[in-house]
């Protein structure tokens, strides 16, 4: 049986009684909604993942492609040097996020912001999202979902005081979007750009 993101459960239901009530009346009309519902069954799939064995390692928080790698500082949580690897989600990914390491939840901060699609620089600092910063045995990493165009929600499952497993489900974003990540600067990235990455499995850097 397909497991599914809870968050997922309202569009699922609402499309299928619109599906229900179309067919009632035609049902040629019960096509388009249908297919929405199976639509929503897929994007909120919620498949098991295996992190790989290593207390040395950082895997990947979500499904998608590696659009960004770069140094950064970034004074608003870290207030340090850090890497910076963006990954942008297409409607297709999985949308679960995962955590990239063990650690305990610090802060969670939801920021309101812009809608810039997903992939533009601009939605890294003007779109509004939700940083998780995690306080490791690596030092602090921090976890930014970024709303985009359509994905205009996301939604963060812990809350400060959490301890988090190494890829384990925090929280899942609402159709396409990006997650950046900041690392320790001393990390040593395993991915380029346009890598496919999976939540929970891939390994994007170690210490």
């Amino acid at each position: 049986m397909i497991k599914l993101a809870p968050e997922g459960y309202p569009f699922i239901l609402g499309f299928a009684v619109l599906t229900v009530v179309a067919a009632l009346f035609a049902p040629w009309a019960a096509i388009v909604p249908f297919i929405l519902t199976l639509f929503m069954v897929y994007f909120f799939r919620d498949p098991e993942r295996h992190a790989p064995a290593g207390e040395n390692i950082f895997v990947s928080p979500a499904d998608g492609k590696i659009i960004l790698i770069q140094n950064v500082r970034e004074d608003k949580f870290l207030k340090g040097d850090a890497v910076e690897v963006s990954i942008f989600m297409s409607p297709l990914n999985v949308h679960v996020n995962r955590a990239p390491c063990a650690g305990t939840v610090e802060s969670v901060v939801h920021t309101p912001g812009k809608f810039f699609s997903a992939f533009k620089h601009e939605a890294s600092l003007q779109n509004e999202n939700i940083a998780m910063l995690l306080d490791t045995k690596y030092g602090k990493v921090l976890v930014r979902q970024v709303a985009g165009f359509l994905a205009r929600r996301a939604v963060c499952r812990v809350k400060p005081g959490d301890i988090l497993k190494k890829g384990e489900r925090y929280g899942v974003i609402k159709f396409s979007s990006r997650l950046d990540l900041y690392l320790p600067k001393e990390t040593r990235i395993r991915v380029s750009l346009d890598d496919v990455v999976k939540a929970g499995e891939s390994i994007i850097g170690e210490v």
